[in-house]
């Protein structure tokens, strides 16, 4: 098998554009030029992103010309697509309403009583014992300016520009090991800075993009597209891992309250939207049982995603930690359609390879830390 073996962050095979996002356990910031390489190949028009995520792929299939149809069950992903796929202000446009909100004294509220601690003792547990996410002087500075933001009369895209603001701004002041299912023990340095708003990097409109909010099947039978990208959320191949730590509406529940400002119910150390909790939400990408047929519920939607999808070409994202096997995930593209190429990420050597279609993948499959792109064409 000839390979040519490239540094996963010097040699990148083609320039991505610049993107904007929070952390993010999925992140696939890194495998842009390579996601990028791959949709050239067959160089499409439309292309639908449908598990869109913080829409790092979405803004850079955006930037690059393409057509981009993007999807995710998540309230956040929604908001950020219509940030940088629907709007057409300028960022002058937005930066009297940024200055007007970072202007607002803070206030106590839902969120300083829920997720704000005091910074005195340089340990985030506060008066209730319970870790905290956020000082409370930008949980005041929180409450104060998502309240302003469904006081102020906006359009649905300008909501969205002003939330995913006030995002990336609390990602940048937060105390988290990445995400909201744990807190640091101890203050981190960023959050100690001041919550402070700025225009997001708006995307010049090039083509006429969607953004939808659902479940991917039901998506699929209203939406053709020349290419789709697939990157769904992985359940744990880990026996010994509970699902709970592993679901993607758990890891980032607080960006959903952001969103919404529901003030919901919410449970345990981490203070958890309850319409997070393993009993109430489940993706079947994530599920770590077997079905009657004795075949895992994650290969089955796997298998049931790509038979579906109404795309000439998909790209497949798939990670060596996932519950589908190698061999089951070989068998379920071969079922469906052609392999033109993929493309090998060793995190922890830092390197890309490529590689033809053989059934060698699947022994590097079997080692830790690998990440593979499958360019498919279905018949």
């Amino acid at each position: 098998m000839s390979t040519q073996t490239l540094n996963l962050f010097a040699n990148l095979v083609v320039d991505a554009p610049q993107t904007e996002g929070i952390k993010y356990a999925g992140s696939k910031l890194k495998l842009l030029p390579y996601i990028l390489q791959l949709v050239q190949k067959v160089k499409p028009h439309t292309v639908l992103d449908g598990f869109s995520g913080t829409t790092r792929v979405t803004q850079a299939l955006a930037q690059s010309g393409h057509r981009v149809i993007a999807n995710d069950l998540s309230a956040w992903s929604e908001v950020f697509g219509k940030c940088y796929l629907l709007n057409e202000h300028s960022a002058e446009h937005y930066q009297p309403l940024i200055d007007h909100l970072n202007s607002l004294p803070g206030r106590d509220g839902w969120f300083t009583e829920h997720y704000g601690g005091e910074p005195n003792s340089g340990c985030s547990v506060s008066e209730d014992g319970l870790k905290k996410p956020w000082q409370k002087h930008n949980t005041r500075r929180l409450d104060s300016i998502r309240k302003e933001i469904d006081r102020l009369t906006l359009s649905d895209v300008e909501r969205s520009v002003l939330l995913t603001s006030l995002i990336l701004a609390l990602d940048e002041v937060e105390s988290t090991l990445g995400h909201f299912a744990s807190y640091l023990n101890d203050w981190s340095p960023r959050s100690y800075n001041k919550l402070h708003l700025q225009v997001p990097s708006l995307l010049p409109r090039l083509q006429t993009h969607s953004v939808h909010r659902g479940d991917i099947f039901d998506l699929l039978p209203r939406v053709e597209a020349d290419l789709a990208y697939f990157d769904p959320p992985y359940g744990s191949n880990n026996e010994k891992m509970p699902p709970s730590r592993v679901r993607y509406s758990a890891y980032y529940h607080l960006w959903t309250t952001v969103c919404l400002n529901d003030t919901p119910a919410i449970f345990g150390k981490a203070k958890r939207r309850a319409d997070t909790s393993d009993k109430v939400t489940c993706s079947p990408f994530e599920e770590f049982r077997k079905s009657d047929t004795g075949r895992f519920i994650a290969v089955e939607a796997i298998e049931r995603l790509l038979k579906a999808t109404q795309a000439r070409h998909i790209i497949l994202s798939y990670s060596s930690g996932g519950r589908a096997t190698a061999e089951e995930l070989n068998e379920v593209i071969s079922s469906v359609g052609q392999v033109l190429e993929v493309l090998e990420v060793d995190y922890r050597k830092n390197v890309m390879a490529g590689m033809r279609w053989t059934n060698e993948w699947i022994a590097e499959a079997e080692l830790p830390n690998r990440e593979f792109l499958f360019l498919i064409e279905k018949p």
